[in-house]
């Protein structure tokens, strides 16, 4: 079997971590948006809000991105239309990642001033760039 079969298994399961981690993050803001400040379930919420931004979404967006960028030096596709517009859609769903992080300091701080829909609403924002990922690495539109 080839090695490059095993870097995009590796791949495949850390977008997976990391997809999972963006979609449940801003669940738990929205959750805590709603919690009264130094509540129980405040204090609660910040130690697992801290927890899966640093246990399962960084890593898995490090492995991600190391095992993607591996996957296009050895499947020589840096210079693909869909893999370009693919990899813009990536680094959107990176900056979402940082955006979740500034959040999360802003309630672990007792800053948040964002209400439980502003964080129902950009919970949609990764499941969007999913799908067009998904779209661009499976149909690859804009192939010659």
């Amino acid at each position: 079997m080839e090695i490059w079969l095993w870097v995009k298994v590796l791949h495949i399961i850390a977008v997976i971590s990391w997809m999972a981690g963006l979609l449940y993050l801003p669940r738990l803001f929205v959750y805590h948006s709603s919690a009264e400040r130094g509540s129980e379930l405040s204090e609660t919420l910040k130690v697992m809000e801290a927890k899966l931004l640093r246990y399962i979404m960084n890593p898995a967006m490090i492995v991600s991105w190391l095992a993607g960028l591996t996957l296009v030096y050895m499947l020589d596709v840096m210079a693909e239309n869909w893999f370009l517009v693919k990899f813009v859609f990536v680094i959107c769903l990176t900056g979402f990642h940082m955006m979740l992080a500034k959040y999360r300091r802003e309630f672990a701080e007792d800053r948040s001033v964002r209400e439980a829909r502003f964080f129902r609403i950009i919970n949609e924002v990764p499941t969007l760039l999913m799908i067009f990922i998904v779209i661009f690495v499976i149909i690859k539109p804009f192939s010659g």
